[in-house]
């Protein structure tokens, strides 16, 4: 790769007792930009690369960070061959940071498109086996959905913050949004409240029955360090 890049996080809480759930670690420039600036330079012929250096990075930093929680690292899946190759990486940041497997969320967009909805369940499946857990993020966006999680169950679903928005005005999202939570209960699955900015939509989602958030609300992603959390 011809560009450098570095890691933010922001954490993702847990309002039922005043926890920190985990962290997600954002990609960023070294000179501050914003994770569309970075991503804009990704490109078939270095996006193998890009993916795993994230997840180095990812794993270096939080350790640094002295990280006690989950730690939330995106993946590629266009970028990712074969997941036990991908994987070893990973595994060898883990293992050089003392970094614990068992605290990773590996996640993924459903807003990319994914042609090949067999290889993301090939790689979700892989790593749940390796002892990572699961994630799939912006869910509801658009691409992979009810299909995807009928073939595969992740721990986490991740809602799309384009439903949070407003949902304190708007009965269509609270429908769509209890019917997600309703969903997950039924198959064991976490959900995480993403981009929450509002005390209104604070409140609407806890009262549908979610506990973990993650959004400007609490705390806005902090350059290679953890922000302090504002609970409302």
């Amino acid at each position: 790769m011809d560009f450098d890049f570095t890691m933010a996080f922001q954490p993702i809480v847990n309002t039922r007792d005043h926890s920190i759930f985990g962290y997600e670690s954002l990609v960023r420039g070294k000179d501050g930009a914003g994770a569309q600036a970075i991503l804009s330079q990704v490109n078939d012929l270095n996006r193998y690369s890009f993916d795993q250096a994230c997840r180095v990075k990812s794993v270096e930093l939080a350790a640094q960070n002295g990280i006690q929680a989950f730690l939330s690292i995106n993946f590629l899946p266009n970028a990712v061959y074969q997941p036990q190759a991908c994987i070893r990486t990973t595994l060898q940041a883990a293992e050089k940071y003392q970094f614990p497997i068992e605290k990773m969320i590996f996640e993924v967009t459903e807003s990319e498109s994914i042609t090949d909805r067999s290889h993301i369940k090939k790689i979700l499946s892989s790593y749940k086996k390796q002892g990572f857990k699961t994630a799939i993020d912006d869910f509801g966006a658009g691409y992979a959905g009810l299909n995807l999680l009928a073939e595969f169950q992740p721990d986490i679903i991740k809602i799309d913050m384009d439903l949070i928005r407003g949902i304190g005005q708007s009965r269509p999202k609270q429908v769509i949004t209890t019917g997600i939570v309703t969903m997950s209960r039924e198959l064991g699955i976490e959900v995480i409240a993403e981009g929450v900015e509002t005390f209104e939509e604070l409140v609407t989602l806890q009262a549908l029955g979610i506990n973990l958030f993650q959004g400007f609300l609490f705390a806005r992603p902090a350059y290679e360090g953890l922000p302090a959390v504002h609970w409302p």
